[in-house]
């Protein structure tokens, strides 16, 4: 039995999927462009004739950013960095989320009004940079993950999965003799895989793409982050040519090698959590 498929329908099914095929290469091509530029070599590039493959294939500036041990220093920063600002951000948004989800809980009108405004109206850099500096942060890490240990979005996200627990599990944790903590680590939290996938995922690409305040709170070389490196090279100008054994390399070659090297992580990460993304990019779109 064939099933008729309303014709306005089909037109939008049509024009829907050549949009987002549209909107697909938009993102993925130059993403092939700058891969491919980083792996082609020096008159391909001047010449203007690498396009999303690479033509004379080499590795050499790979070879030369990884050369540089700073790269390496600057990449444990910004693993570090990653890692521990994420768990902070999930225990304090998890924290927070918690009890402003819970019918019983009290006076949830003002805090949430709070909240909300923290995502009108930002504070100004310099206040902000007083305030780090009289804390005593300033050049630490410290100083890029306590400021920014909530984001209002991915509390309200976190909230309304939250809320959508039923209370009588909750209610029969607390009769069994449980806090209000061991509540939330041992019964929310386990039941909440996609709204923490998705929020690892938020904070995670966050942290680890962060620039404006790596550049403006970490002055020592040596806790400067993958991003403020891929910036300084970005920016220089007259990258001199360098000749590895028989490869001559341009300066963009190196530039799109730094990118690339920039990007792969995330790329790596995010597969794992693809399937719990999906259904965290869901949350709160059906209600009962």
């Amino acid at each position: 039995m064939k099933i008729k498929v309303n014709p306005a329908r089909k037109t939008y099914i049509y024009i829907s999927t050549a949009l987002l095929i549209l909107l697909s290469l938009a993102m993925v091509l130059p993403l092939l462009k700058v891969v491919a530029e980083s792996f082609s070599g020096k008159t391909y590039i001047e010449q203007n004739k690498v396009l999303f493959w690479p033509r004379g294939f080499n590795v050499e500036a790979y070879k030369r950013v990884f050369s540089n041990p700073n790269i390496f220093v600057a990449l444990k920063n910004s693993v570090v960095i990653t890692v521990l600002g994420t768990l902070i951000n999930l225990f304090m948004t998890a924290m927070m989320a918690y009890p402003l989800s819970r019918p019983e809980f009290k006076h949830k009108k003002p805090i949430l009004m709070m909240v909300t405004l923290t995502m009108i109206f930002t504070s100004p850099m310099i206040p902000s940079y007083l305030v780090i500096k009289g804390l005593g942060l300033d050049n630490s890490m410290w100083a890029i993950i306590l400021p920014g240990m909530i984001s209002g979005y991915n509390f309200f996200i976190m909230r309304s999965f939250f809320a959508g627990i039923p209370g009588e599990l909750i209610d029969a944790a607390r009769i069994d003799g449980c806090g209000e903590f061991r509540v939330l680590c041992q019964i929310v939290i386990p039941l909440s895989k996609a709204v923490m996938a998705t929020m690892t995922l938020f904070y995670g690409v966050s942290h680890w793409n962060a620039l404006q305040q790596p550049l403006i709170y970490l002055r020592d070389p040596k806790k400067h982050t993958l991003q403020i490196k891929l910036y300084q090279i970005l920016m220089e100008d007259n990258i001199p040519m360098v000749d590895v054994g028989q490869v001559e390399l341009a300066p963009a070659t190196v530039k799109m090698a730094t990118i690339v090297i920039a990007t792969v992580p995330i790329l790596i990460v995010y597969p794992f959590l693809q399937k719990h993304f999906a259904a965290g990019a869901t949350l709160g779109s059906v209600k009962e």
